[in-house]
């Protein structure tokens, strides 16, 4: 929901930079190569230390760095299936990494509540990605839906960054059972529209 509304407002804000990326030499594939590993190092190194304000403030740069990728191309004319492909395969890596490292942080301080929630968001998160996937595979539409990755994030790193400024924990807690259920809910909907946009197909 979120992503479809931004995306435009996003794109006039990041093509200045995306602009100034290209002429110093970068490509699309190594804006998602750079976001994806600088994501995954902030979140698995910063997270499991209890430095959640500094993990978060690391992984919002990297991953507002990788929505660069698909700017630049837009600008350059090169975008590819590949890129795609590329692009939503390393998303699914840094959200793993994110999610993950929450989980890690939590069981490391002894609350197994916060972790089993973290692992249930990243699990409903991948099956939401696997429904469009699989949803665009078989003819259907797969898309939009309650929580998708836009929303998880700022809900999750808003959580994060505020239990770093000295929020109570129980609020990051909070914010991983609304993303798990958000995600849960998303699964359903895009079930739901890849079944209504077929069901015409299967009859014939």
């Amino acid at each position: 929901m979120l992503t479809s509304k931004l995306r435009g407002a996003a794109e006039v804000c990041t093509r200045p930079v995306a602009a100034v990326l290209g002429r110093l030499g970068l490509t699309p594939n190594a804006i998602t190569v750079i976001g994806t590993v600088g994501t995954v190092l902030s979140a698995a190194v910063l997270y499991p230390l209890q430095h959640y304000f500094w993990g978060t403030l690391a992984v919002t740069f990297f991953v507002l760095f990788d929505m660069l990728d698909g700017t630049l191309a837009r600008l350059h004319g090169t975008t590819s299936r590949w890129g795609a492909f590329l692009d939503s395969t390393l998303d699914r890596v840094a959200d793993g990494a994110v999610f993950g490292s929450l989980a890690a942080a939590a069981f490391l301080t002894d609350r197994p509540v916060t972790g089993g929630l973290a692992l249930f968001a990243l699990v409903f998160a991948f099956t939401v990605s696997y429904t469009r996937a699989r949803g665009e595979a078989v003819g259907g539409d797969g898309s939009g839906g309650l929580m998708e990755r836009t929303e998880r994030l700022v809900v999750v790193l808003v959580a994060a960054g505020c239990v770093g400024l000295g929020a109570p924990y129980s609020l990051l807690t909070i914010a991983l059972a609304l993303v798990a259920a958000g995600a849960l809910v998303t699964v359903f909907q895009r079930m739901r529209s890849v079944f209504l946009s077929v069901k015409s197909e299967d009859a014939l």
